[in-house]
């Protein structure tokens, strides 16, 4: 549980980085699967898989019900993976979501986000 809330406080101040296509640092700015990444190896020391095809069946399946602060949250349209953030607790997440955007902290249940398909994983 330590290191979920260690990846979760460092998540939550990447907040306001620049998003970068492939960018996976916060030097150089983030896409999605590269935040992840970088939060779970500086932090936890594990190396998530790159792409959020390849994190969508990664570590174990968490219901809605089980989520806590640093398990993935998974967008998904048409049963595949599109889009990943890290869950901070209360319902918000922490993502890099678009070209010219930057990380930033969201809610599951802000209108964009509740139309889409979700899983949770734990690493």
């Amino acid at each position: 549980m330590a290191l979920a809330s260690e990846v979760t406080l460092y998540a939550v101040g990447l907040v306001g980085t620049p998003y970068r296509y492939g960018g996976n640092t916060p030097e150089s700015g983030f896409d999605c699967s590269g935040l992840i990444g970088h939060v779970y190896q500086s932090r936890a020391g594990v190396a998530p898989p790159r792409t959020v095809e390849k994190m969508n069946l990664w570590g174990q399946a968490v219901s809605r019900d089980n989520i806590r602060s640093g398990d993935l949250v998974l967008f998904a349209q048409s049963n595949v993976a599109t889009h990943a953030g890290i869950y901070v607790g209360e319902g918000r997440f922490v993502h890099a979501p678009s070209t010219g955007g930057e990380v930033r902290l969201d809610r599951l249940n802000s209108k964009y986000w509740a139309s889409q398909q979700v899983a949770f994983r734990r690493p």
